[in-house]
């Protein structure tokens, strides 16, 4: 009688932890990217010390994230603003977009060539993924740690949250058993970690592919994408067509 006792009071006690963990199946997540650039051209002699050292160390920005069960968009927040000091100078706004449909483990990407739009489709990139036993506090969500290698020897730092149940994250990253919240590229100097979640639990109708842009779905129209992005190629040593991919594809956007 008193085990009979026990167990009724472990069942309900164990009832109570799930009851009160809720699971996130739509949400809005904003990220804050920062690109340390005083590390980044750190080695670059073209910028004289009084540059370097007006310059402010990190160039950061913020993107929003939105999901439901089985597609996401991603895209820098509206009328977004980098802070004082940046050394780069961006001309007009950041047009990069990129949706996912995890149901047909597909997306598409909006990315500017030489001032104009172009929309790519492309498959979700399938990653290796090592998790690990670390885990960390990020935006109020408990995140474990994984590891993966990208470009061959570009080595990726995520942490994820099983309570939000879509398996997507920024810049494209995917594949771990829930969101990605935190993500850091070393040899990139660059982070993005949420800075808040939005949960909404239900269903959120604004997430579509980008459509304002030219199409490559043609083989002619893909070329004509090619050639304005390799314009100023050395023709002499053309690059090969597999490495001119992977940079427009690649999932930094």
């Amino acid at each position: 009688m008193k085990n009979l006792g026990l167990t009724i009071i472990l069942f309900f006690a164990v009832t109570g932890v799930i009851a009160q963990t809720v699971f996130i199946k739509s949400a809005k997540i904003t990220f804050e990217k920062k690109i340390n650039q005083k590390q980044q051209l750190a080695s670059n002699t073209w910028i004289s010390d009084d540059a370097r050292d007006k310059m402010s160390k990190y160039r950061t920005s913020n993107w929003d994230y939105s999901f439901n069960d089985s597609s996401s968009i991603y895209k820098i927040k509206p009328k977004e603003t980098l802070n004082d000091n940046n050394f780069f100078f961006i001309a007009g706004e950041n047009t990069n977009e990129l949706y996912t449909d995890f149901s047909k483990k597909a997306r598409v990407i909006r990315k500017p060539i030489s001032g104009e739009d172009f929309i790519l489709k492309d498959t979700i990139p399938h990653l290796n993924w090592k998790i690990m036993h670390d885990v960390r506090q990020i935006a109020g969500y408990e995140c474990r740690k994984a590891i993966a290698v990208i470009n061959d020897s570009v080595t990726v730092v995520a942490f994820y949250s099983e309570e939000i149940l879509l398996k997507g994250g920024p810049e494209g990253f995917t594949g771990l058993p829930g969101m990605i919240l935190g993500l850091a590229i070393p040899r990139y100097n660059t982070t993005w970690f949420a800075i808040k979640v939005e949960a909404k639990n239900v269903p959120i109708f604004n997430i579509a592919p980008p459509a304002k842009g030219k199409r490559t779905d043609t083989e002619k129209d893909f070329k004509k994408m090619i050639d304005l992005y390799t314009r100023y190629d050395d023709k002499k040593n053309p690059r090969k067509i597999d490495d001119i991919k992977k940079e427009l594809y690649t999932l930094i956007l």
